[in-house]
């Protein structure tokens, strides 16, 4: 059986390609399966710094594979959810890995693919790359990634979308907040994911994990003064760590810390 993933590491960036272009990276059982087991193991590699995800072919990922789909229809409903918690759990492990991630996503990005893209911490696209959350037009919904969907491009529009199932541009995406920045294809995305991963690479490990951490912490809690007194201690714990020290040490010495790559 051919591989489903392609994975490469190197200085500090692992690469997980989705390897099953005849059908446009749709999901099956076995890719499911894969992806949760490279997360949970990139997550515990510590020579890796950043998680780029990205789609070989003419597509990032088409949703659901049709044989898939076919046979959840013969499963019992014990059988049926048994088989969405395992899908929801791999896109659950990958938004809470504790390092950034980018999807770089490009041609068809349907059903579930659009979760994986809303679930990474940065995301890039080209502007022909074509989003649908196609789940009503068989009669599903996009349940399983909604908690993502719903987190990056807000209520509004994912009632629109997740109803009408319209197919949107890599530029729509870009201006409902589904991806972060939007690109011509070749050279200058090539240009762009080079520059990003450099600033990723070269910044405090720790630092940027808690800064993700945080983001969540912050989402889910009422302005009032107990964010304000947890928000002070997250930073007074920050600037009494090894790392911070390190990177303030460097910065008034005009020197780099252990983390910056040559």
């Amino acid at each position: 059986m051919d591989k489903t993933l392609i994975i490469h590491r190197e200085n500090g960036i692992a690469t997980v390609t989705l390897n099953r272009p005849d059908v446009h990276n749709a999901f099956d059982e076995q890719m499911i399966a894969d992806l949760t087991n490279i997360f949970l193991e990139l997550e515990e590699d510590e020579n890796v710094k950043v998680v780029v995800l990205k789609g070989n072919g003419s597509s990032f990922c088409a949703g659901g594979d049709l044989n898939w789909m076919k046979r959840s229809a013969e499963f019992s409903l014990e059988e049926n959810k048994q088989d969405a918690e395992k899908f929801a759990a791999m896109i659950y492990i990958f938004y809470t890995l504790s390092k950034p991630t980018v999807v770089i996503a490009h041609g068809h990005v349907f059903g579930g693919g659009v979760g994986l893209v809303a679930a990474a911490d940065i995301a890039l696209c080209t502007h022909d790359t074509k989003f649908c959350l196609s789940e009503v037009k068989l009669g599903l919904i996009p349940a399983v990634i909604s908690p993502y969907v719903v987190r990056a491009m807000g209520v509004r529009q994912m009632r629109r979308y997740a109803q009408t199932a319209e197919v949107f541009s890599g530029d729509k995406a870009l201006e409902i907040g589904l991806v972060h920045e939007s690109f011509e294809k070749g050279a200058t995305l090539t240009a762009k994911v080079e520059t990003l991963l450099s600033h990723l690479n070269n910044n405090a490990p720790e630092a940027m994990r808690l800064s993700k951490q945080l983001t969540d912490v912050v989402l889910e809690t009422s302005l009032d003064e107990n964010i304000i007194a947890y928000s002070a201690e997250w930073i007074a714990n920050r600037r009494a760590s090894e790392e911070a020290k390190e990177g303030v040490d460097a910065f008034l010495n005009k020197t780099k810390p252990s983390w910056v790559k040559e």
